[in-house]
Parts: C-alpha cells; structure tokens; sequence
C-alpha cells in the first residue's frame, strides 16, 4: 500500500516488530508521574518515549491539556493527547528556527512487514460492502469488520498472522487512508492549530495556537509524491486539480477551509496547499479577553453596539484574528434578531437559532449561468427582511448593496482587509466597491486587528483601536472619526480615549436605552456597569465556552438585567 507523504522524525528510531526493545533504554520508574500513566494506557506512546535520546533533550513533560502560559517555557519539550488517542510531542531544535511537531502514531516503532500491501490486496474482497455505506460512520465499520476477517492474532491459518501491536497499527493506518485525509488527518484532530501548510517538496508546517510557527514531522519527499497527495484530496472533496484548473478552494468535510495549488507551471516549487483549520466551538469573547486581544471595557461597548443594531467593520491583515472576532461578539446580538450570514467558505458561527446562512457557488459547472456570488446573495438577502446581515469578507460590488443595506435599517457586519480607518476609506470609495463618499458615515464603528509584538512578549493577536466614524465634510472632502479604544503597545493594555467623548454612546446609543438628553453622560456608568459584569461572569462564575456565554446574555435580555 503506497501511503502519500511520509513521517522523518528528528531522531534515528530502530523499529522492531512488537516494541521489544522498549524497556532498554527508559524504564517507567523515570518516567514523571503523568506521562507514566499515559504510557501505561498506551503502549505505543511507550514505545515512542523510549526512543527518544532524552541525554539531548531531557525527558518531556507531559500536559493533560494546554494553556498559553506554556509559550514561556524556555525549552519546549512536552508530550500532549489528541483525539483518536494519539499524542503529539512538541520537540526541540536548539539549533534551527523552529522546533518540531511530531505526531505519535501507532506505527511509528512498529515494522509491519509489507503486510499493508498484503491487506489492500484482500480488502478487494470486502468491496461492496465498504462501497455500500453511506457514511462516514458506516464505512469505518465496514472497514473494521473487513479488517477482522483479514487479520489474525492468535495463529488462524486463514487470515494473515500480525501480533497485537501490528494489528492497532494497520487498523489506524487503514482508517487514516480510507477515511480520513491520509497523513494530515492527525492534523485535522489538534485543536491546538490554527493552520496547516506546504508550500513545495519537504516538510508540512503549522501555526499552532500555542508554539506559533513549527515544522511538523510530515514530509513529503518528490514533486511526483505531493502532485500524488494534492489531486487525491481534490477527489476527496469533490473538487479535482488539474492542469487546466490547477487552484481550488474549498471546505473539508470538518469545515476548515482549504486552497490547492497544483502543478509546477504556476508555482515553480511545485504543488502546494493551505488549510486554516475550523474550529467547533468557535472562541467566545471572555477567551479573547483572556488572550489579551481586548478588554471588559471593550466588550462592554461592542455589546451596546451590537445590542442596538449598528454597523460593524472587523478590519485588519490577514490571519489577523478578523472572523474569530466577528464570530466571537455576534453573542452581544439580540437572541430574537433573525440573521443571515454571506460567505464564500464557510466560517462563521452564529449562535442564534434565526440563522440563514447562505454560501456562494462558484463557476466552472456545466450550466454557465450556474454561479451565485456575493452580490446575489446579497440582493436576496435583503428581502428576506433579517434584522442583521453578516458578511464573511466584502471584496468588491457586493460592498455597494452592503452600504444600501445601511441606509435602509438593516444592520450590517462585515470583516475588511485594511490596516487602518483611512485605508479602509480609500478602498471602499475607489474602484471596483465605489462608495459615494457621502454613504461612509453609514458605517459606525470600525475595529482594527492586527498581529502585534507586545514589548517583552511574543507576538499576539489585538484589536488595535475601536473607531467611530461621525461623517463626511463635502466642502473640505474629510471623513471625521473618533478612536474610542486605543492598545497601548508599551503596557500591553488598551487606553479608552473615547471616554467621555464618544459620538455614538451619547448621541446613538443613549437615547435608544431611555437616557433624556441632560443625562447623556450616564451612558458610561451603564458600560462601566456592563464591564464589571463580564468580569464577575468570567472570573467569579468561570464563564467562557461561546454557547455559555450567548445563553446567559440571552437570558439577561430577556429579565431586563442588561
């Protein structure tokens, strides 16, 4: 069986047929008290552990679950689980520029004898029970009911003869080809990592959540080998490469979002892919707050936003952070609002049970007149009388229906690439979105997001500045905005220079909550308020998984409490 890509671990490891020689390097009286546990359940990681030339690197730690607090260790050396019982180490490398990410699997220090050939031979018997299922839960058992009546243990002279070892390990190898996406699929399973990549022959590279950028163990090792893997994931969403359509993008069958590029005639390092991992519970707003990418006073005023229906840019680079936020304060919306969401790729998650979500369809089918774009979609929406529209990402056209979305009362939420108001600006007032100018002001509050470098600490995600936009002066063609929030660089925390002197707390927001007009400046009791009850709701009751959070808002809604 000819397995696309291969595993080159960052040390020797002589494989034997049944870990034997597990016992003659590390006994478990060394082994720290967790991860001897660990080793106990799962001879395989045991196996794995004994290998590794702790004399170099020390023996690792090993870490039930992650927490961000880990990315100040100085030496990185840590063994933690995964879905599908596997574990993943991260590695060391003192002397190059990442350290490594290495996937435990069960056939790591097991030879398997070319009995995988031998097994894809027979499954040809089982084929039209595994091509009878229909889905992904069937096939999987089909495969292991296949895989008992092809394997033995215990000496059947009809089966071929593995030992229980060679048995875990054939049985996941099968699976991780037949079923899920090949050697990637561990990947798939971290929900540490945000986003898998190659870009060429070599290595496959991640962006962790916790360790930033690391080299993964995954390799692949000739052009002919990764051109191989590209077209067979292609196949297996449905949306074959070929040298006359040589880029996809596209959706996993676990929703994270992956482009394809294939062929040396476009990218001269030959065939190379992105995935940005899907998250299945997306990050809430007290997470965010926990990572440092704004604070209680922030979320307090996005709520007030929201709550009233404003307009709301999530603007920055990107892989800045843009959709985690959006789909983190779409929890400050009404829990009656009926939504309808607009993407090209599937990524945002709303909460709220009234959510249309709508996706565009691309070209390339038989029926040229088949594509639906953004600005359909858009158009439709309109008339299905949504209290918010949410917009994964406005490119082009689609921005000028937005902006007439606007006017006409619906509340519109997007994310931009722009890295500051004035860009922003400029690019929806040129072509091909052309703004009137006099429209801008329709936009309410602009957020900035970019990826940072706090003094003293490693690079991280923040929202930048919270801005307002007042209006449009036509005599002296200015747009006038106010920077409510400002990240202060040096501190690491965020300034609120809008306190005070917010446009749209005093002359939006609270008159629309009852406050008379002589009493306007009441409105920043209310956020000081709201600020101290997500601080007692995430300190006190330990308040943070995102469906949490958007059930006890809704709640408080509805007794009036907010």
């Amino acid at each position: 069986m000819a397995f696309r890509g291969r595993t080159t671990l960052p040390f020797d490891v002589e494989k034997t047929v049944d870990g034997s020689l597990r016992a003659q390097r590390t006994s478990e009286e060394r082994l720290p008290p967790r991860l001897r546990q660990a080793c106990e359940e799962h001879p395989s990681l045991y196996d794995y552990v004994c290998r590794i030339p702790t004399d170099e690197i020390g023996m690792p730690d090993y870490y039930p679950k992650l927490s961000r607090r880990l990315r100040d260790l100085e030496w990185h050396n840590l063994i933690y689980p995964i879905k599908g019982d596997l574990f993943i180490h991260i590695y060391p490398d003192a002397h190059g520029e990442r350290d490594y990410y290495v996937v435990v699997e069960p056939h790591l220090t097991v030879s398997l004898n070319g009995h995988l050939d031998d097994v894809e031979y027979r499954l040809m018997d089982w084929v039209e029970e595994i091509g009878s299922a229909e889905t992904k839960e069937d096939k999987e058992a089909a495969l292991l009911t296949a895989l008992e009546g092809i394997l033995s243990t215990n000496g059947d002279a009809s089966k071929i003869a593995v030992t229980p070892r060679q048995m875990e390990a054939i049985r996941y190898l099968i699976l991780r080809e037949k079923i899920g996406l090949g050697i990637l699929q561990p990947l798939l399973q971290d929900p540490y990592i945000e986003d898998i990549s190659c870009s060429g022959v070599g290595p496959v590279f991640i962006e962790h959540k916790i360790f930033n950028s690391l080299q993964s163990t995954l390799t692949f090792t000739d052009e002919e080998d990764l051109d191989e893997f590209v077209i067979w994931m292609g196949e297996g969403i449905k949306k074959p490469v070929t040298v006359r359509n040589p880029i996809v993008d596209s959706v996993l069958p676990d929703g994270s979002r992956i482009n394809i590029v294939y062929g040396s005639d476009i990218s001269k390092r030959g065939s190379n892919f992105t995935i940005r991992k899907f998250s299945e519970t997306p990050l809430s707003v007290i997470e965010l707050i926990e990572f440092g990418t704004l604070d209680y006073s922030m979320a307090a005023y996005l709520s007030f936003v929201l709550e009233e229906g404003l307009n709301v840019f999530v603007v920055g680079a990107t892989a800045s952070g843009k959709t985690t936020t959006m789909n983190a304060i779409t929890t400050f919306m009404r829990p009656d609002d009926k939504i309808v969401s607009i993407e090209d790729t599937p990524e945002l998650q709303v909460p709220h049970k009234n959510w249309i979500r709508e996706v565009t369809r691309g070209s390339g089918r038989e029926d040229s007149n088949s594509e639906i774009g953004m600005f359909d979609l858009l158009k439709a929406s309109l008339r299905q009388r949504p209290d918010r529209i949410i917009i994964g990402e406005i490119r082009g056209v689609e921005g000028a229906i937005a902006f007439q979305a606007m006017q006409t009362g619906h509340g519109v939420m997007s994310t931009f690439h722009a890295d500051s108001v004035e860009k922003l600006i400029q690019r929806i007032t040129g072509d091909p979105i052309s703004i009137p100018k006099a429209y801008v002001d329709n936009l309410d509050v602009v957020i900035i997001q970019s990826v940072v470098k706090p003094a003293g600490a490693d690079i991280a995600r923040r929202i930048v500045s919270i801005n307002e936009i007042v209006g449009y002066d036509p005599v002296a063609h200015t747009f006038s905005f106010i920077e409510v929030f400002r990240w202060n660089q040096a501190r690491d925390t965020f300034d609120f220079p809008g306190h005070m002197n917010s446009y749209l707390l005093e002359e939006r927001i609270a008159p629309k909550r009852g406050i008379p007009d002589f009493k306007r400046k009441a409105i920043y009791t209310d956020l000081k308020r709201r600020a101290k009850i997500f601080e007692r709701l995430h300190k006190e009751r330990h308040l943070k998984d995102f469906y949490e959070v958007f059930n006890i808002l809704s709640e408080a809604y509805r007794q009036k409490l907010l």
